[in-house]
């Protein structure tokens, strides 16, 4: 490490970067008056923990507009083992996560043009074309990525992250790690155990290498343990929406995922979801419901539509509908029980087997018929997504079973997650407006 690349790390981002975003959070926080944009006379105001959120994943791209040459530098897909490399105090980038907050901010269209110049389809993942967009024309809203030193693709989402993740290995010339996780078809088996396991072990040894640092299984003990607490909370936090009103909607939980997703393994993360746990547990006891008049309790399948939460809140704030769960951000707390920092590299090997996207569509159905009664769920939205083929396979069916057979409407509603241009405004509307017809 240089001297200077350290200073230059410590001066923007330890000294002034992270007082002034800290600055800025308790300014936010101390504001009383909310923004006039915001329905309040349909839903809650927004919770308090929104500005800290902020604060945490300002940090964390500004870290990493400075972090080259001070820390290694990862870039991994969204269910990779990344407490392995947070043993090793890698900086982890989640290009998913960056795709999303410019989806969110309404940048896709720019960004991942830049990557349809340059020859990729946009039949292919938006989330890919986002990403690859902004490596080949630098363009984001966070100022700048690091570099990546290693690469680390996981297959339990789904196999376009190895060809998306060669092409980042190709372009930067660094390192591309993959673990590859068997589908699993009925029960998990030993054997697919042991290959993760041992795939595991070596990227021990390949991470060691890139980052020219020695792997201590105890600051490893330390990190898993960190996991387990912080998507603990997470999952207890989703499970207060059992709850009548329900304190928090679906896309508060989009929003609030931020830490679970990128800064999984980190103490900071365990204090954030204990704070937004608490806060949300004096909702309840206050009465005070996302939806200010819940009538109807709905459950959301498969990605958010990123750049559509705001409208999509407030059009079923108006109608007293509350989208309560998802099986997209329980997927992030649902597997909890599995991770056992006495034994963590089998622990995680069974853990980063188990996404529900590792599963065939009859897992899926099953998680949502139970998620149908736990949650007094009276409609289900199945986000059929143009460039999620994954979550968006056996669609059809899930919907038909769920209506036949737990006796609720299902919709079926035609988007892409990331990218506007797969979403019509009118058919969507037309479609919405069916479905809250058949809740009554």
């Amino acid at each position: 490490m240089k001297i200077g690349q350290y200073l230059k790390y410590y001066l923007n981002v330890k000294l002034i970067g992270n007082n002034f975003l800290r600055y800025q959070r308790i300014k936010a926080s101390s504001k009383k008056i909310i923004p006039l944009k915001w329905r309040t006379d349909i839903l809650a105001p927004p919770l308090k923990i929104d500005a800290k959120t902020k604060e945490l994943i300002a940090k964390h791209y500004l870290e990493g507009q400075f972090v080259s040459g001070v820390r290694p530098v990862a870039w991994v897909t969204s269910g990779a083992p990344v407490e392995i490399l947070k043993a090793l105090d890698y900086y982890v980038l989640y290009p998913e996560n960056h795709a999303a907050l410019c989806g969110a901010r309404r940048k896709v269209v720019d960004i991942s043009s830049e990557a349809e110049k340059a020859g990729y389809s946009r039949d292919i993942c938006s989330y890919a074309r986002t990403d690859l967009g902004a490596t080949l024309s630098k363009k984001t809203p966070v100022g700048r990525l690091p570099k990546p030193d290693l690469l680390l693709a996981c297959t339990n989402i789904c196999q376009t992250v190895l060809s998306w993740y060669r092409v980042l290995a190709h372009y930067y010339n660094v390192p591309l790690a993959l673990i590859d996780t068997p589908f699993i078809y009925g029960e998990l088996r030993d054997h697919d155990v042991e290959y993760v396991k041992k795939q595991l072990e070596d990227l021990i040894t390949i991470a060691e290498r890139v980052s020219k640092r020695k792997f201590n299984y105890n600051n490893f003990i330390r990190v898993a343990k960190y996991s387990k607490e912080a998507t603990e909370l997470w999952l207890e936090i989703m499970k207060c929406c059992k709850h009548k009103p329900a304190p928090i909607s679906v896309f508060d939980q989009f929003i609030q995922m931020a830490p679970i997703v990128e800064m999984r393994g980190q103490k900071i993360t365990i204090d954030f979801y204990w704070a937004m746990l608490k806060e949300i547990k004096k909702r309840i006891s206050d009465g005070i419901g996302a939806v200010k008049n819940e009538k109807k309790r709905l459950l959301w399948d498969n990605l958010p539509i990123w750049y559509k939460i705001r409208y999509l809140s407030e059009y079923f704030g108006e109608r007293g509908i509350s989208i309560v769960a998802s099986t997209y951000t329980n997927a992030w707390g649902e597997l909890a029980s599995l991770i056992d920092y006495s034994n963590p590299l089998e622990s995680m090997a069974k853990t980063y087997l188990n996404p529900i996207l590792n599963h065939g569509p009859k897992y899926k159905l099953n998680k949502m018929k139970k998620m149908i009664d736990e949650y007094h769920i009276d409609g289900v939205i199945l986000h059929s997504d143009r460039s999620c083929k994954p979550y968006s396979i056996g669609q059809i069916d899930q919907r038909n079973t769920i209506s036949k057979e737990c006796g609720v409407p299902s919709l079926l509603l035609e988007a892409d997650h990331n990218d506007p241009r797969a979403y019509a405004d009118l058919q969507v509307e037309t479609r919405l407006a069916a479905f809250v017809e058949m809740l009554k």
